[in-house]
């Protein structure tokens, strides 16, 4: 049978699957006042294949208990989507601000879930003090490193794994011109993994970008220096795809074999911030192409040894970054605006059970 014709057959036993998911068994066991069986959830099933199941968050959305149960409830991973970035720890120089990402820390621990730390170097949201001024190369050297290791101690033996870098190449394959890179140039990227070692060695440590899940020019410039790293024992751990997907782009059909040449290198690979995007109004044939997709990654992922897990960007529509970034889009993620599941929940159950 078609997939898209299977996610459509599944759509129809969705409302059983809600109340067994609440806790309400079907058929005449519940009638008879039998105890109800729990549903294994998404990291339950996650975890029979020795992977992860994981979800962004963000401080602002915390308030919402609704929202933080499923959070709690689903999923046995945490990334912080803002508040480890350095905008929100260095907001002056020399001055660190721990309160929005201890807060996501606590609530994972609170949880008995791991957290995925995002991130230590990146271009973007970054303090005014850091990028309205010029800087020698000693200087910013100097500034980076006391940034990575003040961060990485802070939450050592916390956090699971950091993202080190992040997004430091361009789409053809050349490096990302960065106030990092055009001042230290690209061994800033080692440094930078060095450094973080040293503050906690035993955290796994990533690069991390979007458009690097099928092989192509931007995936192959990861793998020549996540090789050249590797060659010099620098402590690279993994790569982290990030898997921000648009149904109108088409799907990395080449995800699956991208994600086998990096583990023969020795690292582990994890999709890191899973979003699936679609041109609005969404429609019953997106959300099975969208479902059908969600099922695929997670199949790539399960035949891949050291893919070690999923994160999706946040879990529900209601506070997806999507809408505010790409207008006429959305309906990215597997629940919906009311935190109902949609047809791209149940494939990926399908897929992990």
């Amino acid at each position: 049978m078609h997939s898209t014709a299977r996610t459509r057959l599944r759509i129809a036993g969705a409302l059983a699957t809600v109340l067994v998911a609440a806790g309400i068994a079907a058929g005449p066991a519940a009638q008879a006042g039998d105890r109800p069986h729990r549903q294994p959830t998404l990291a339950d099933l996650a975890e029979r294949h020795g992977r992860y199941l994981g979800s962004a968050t963000d401080n602002p959305e915390l308030t919402d208990t609704a929202y933080t149960d499923v959070l709690g409830h689903e999923f046995d991973m945490i990334t912080p989507g803002n508040g480890m970035k350095w905008y929100a720890t260095e907001p002056q120089q020399g001055v660190f601000d721990w309160t929005a990402g201890d807060e996501i820390v606590d609530l994972a621990r609170s949880h008995h879930q791991r957290v995925r730390a995002h991130t230590l170097v990146w271009h973007s949201q970054l303090p005014d003090w850091l990028t309205s001024r010029t800087w020698t190369a000693d200087e910013l050297r100097a500034v980076l490193k006391h940034h990575i290791q003040t961060e990485v101690r802070h939450y050592r033996g916390t956090v699971y794994s950091w993202d080190v870098v992040n997004e430091a190449f361009n789409e053809d394959g050349t490096y990302r011109e960065t106030l990092f890179y055009t001042t230290l140039g690209p061994g800033y990227i080692a440094d930078a993994l060095r450094w973080a070692h040293e503050a906690d060695p035993h955290a796994k440590l990533y690069l991390n970008d979007y458009n690097i899940e099928a092989v192509g020019p931007k995936s192959d410039a990861y793998y020549a220096l996540a090789r050249q790293l590797r060659a010099q024992r620098v402590p690279l751990d993994g790569i982290g795809l990030q898997a921000h997907l648009a149904l109108q782009y088409g799907y990395p059909a080449s995800l699956e074999d991208n994600l086998r040449r990096f583990s023969r290198l020795g690292l582990d690979t994890a999709l890191t911030e899973v979003d699936v995007r679609m041109q609005l109004p969404a429609t019953e044939d997106k959300l099975a192409r969208q479902a059908d997709w969600y099922r695929d990654m997670t199949e790539a992922c399960l035949a891949v040894r050291r893919c070690v897990g999923i994160t999706i960007w946040d879990y529900t529509d209601k506070y997806s970054w999507i809408p505010a970034f790409f207008p006429g889009e959305g309906a990215a993620l597997p629940w919906d605006e009311q935190l109902a599941p949609k047809p791209a929940y149940y494939a990926i159950r399908d897929a992990l059970d």
